[in-house]
């Protein structure tokens, strides 16, 4: 039926369309998918942050099997093997009466899910060295490792992360040493035979100079001795006059004499000042 013959039955117009829906159902689809794209970044960012986290416990239980490997080790008696023959022998060792643990349990590999782990032997499934994980997947964690995992950096593969004894407490099994009559193993480097008589020995290196001896200071030069201090002498009494003889010039005598023992006075308080200064002076010296 035609728009026109419907109208004709109805009397009515049909209604007319807008361009409003158009829109709407375009901004929707636009709508669900910024949805989408922000629901697949999510879950790629938890994803990945979930291995990270994975990564982080696979070191912790790497070294906890490493600890108890070194336990082992450092417990292991004179003369027998220091490595486990299995990873059960670090959860209960046989080899001591009480029960002594290394490991508390064998943990499960954080990457696969599953107890299950590579492991190193020295030869033929004898002596446990350490363990790896299963998992062939390139790591997230390619640099920036703490000390002991210094060995991990630009790893290509999770099973090439090597949880073993470090280098410098790897330790090799111990063998009983030889009694004094039985052969010993020659030394790994012979000592060096003496040259042939005749040939040219090589130049000696000259012996390194002597420093010079330190010049003994030299001692400081010895003060001058002390003058004697100069004892004033008893004045003598003046000889008597006759005063008989004692003339009209008696005055003028009497004030030279006196003007004379004046001077003579202050003379010998100047020579008591310098004595006094010259026995200060070893003083202030000390």
């Amino acid at each position: 039926m035609t728009a026109t013959a419907n109208r004709i039955a109805t009397g009515k117009a049909p209604p007319r369309r807008t361009r409003a829906g158009g829109f709407t159902y375009l901004g929707l689809i636009i709508l669900v998918t910024v949805i989408g794209l922000v629901g697949a970044a999510s879950l790629k960012v938890g994803s990945l942050m979930q291995r990270a986290a994975a990564e982080e416990e696979l070191l912790d239980i790497g070294a906890a099997f490493s600890d108890a490997l070194r336990s082992y080790a450092a417990a292991t008696p004179q003369g027998q093997p220091q490595q486990p023959p299995s990873l059960q022998e670090l959860l209960k060792d046989p080899r001591f009466p009480n029960p002594r643990r290394h490991l508390r349990k064998i943990f499960v590999d954080p990457i696969t899910g599953k107890a299950e782990w590579g492991i190193m032997y020295i030869s033929d499934k004898q002596g446990v060295l350490g363990v790896y994980s299963l998992s062939d997947a390139p790591p997230l964690k390619i640099g920036n490792f703490d000390a002991r995992f210094l060995n991990m950096e630009n790893k290509s593969k999770l099973s090439d992360w090597k949880f073993t004894l470090s280098s410098q407490t790897l330790l090799l099994p111990q063998e009983p040493s030889a009694a004094p009559g039985q052969n010993q193993a020659p030394p790994l480097f012979p000592p060096a035979a003496p040259p042939p008589e005749g040939a040219m020995k090589p130049p000696e290196e000259p012996a390194a100079a002597m420093p010079p001896p330190a010049e003994a200071p030299e001692p400081d030069a010895a003060a001058p001795p002390e003058p004697p201090v100069s004892e004033a002498r008893p004045e003598e009494p003046p000889a008597a006059e006759d005063p008989a003889s004692r003339s009209t010039q008696d005055q003028d005598t009497d004030k030279d004499k006196d003007k004379a023992e004046a001077e003579e006075e202050e003379r010998r308080r100047d020579e008591r000042q310098r004595d006094e200064g010259r026995r200060n002076e070893p003083r202030r010296e000390r």
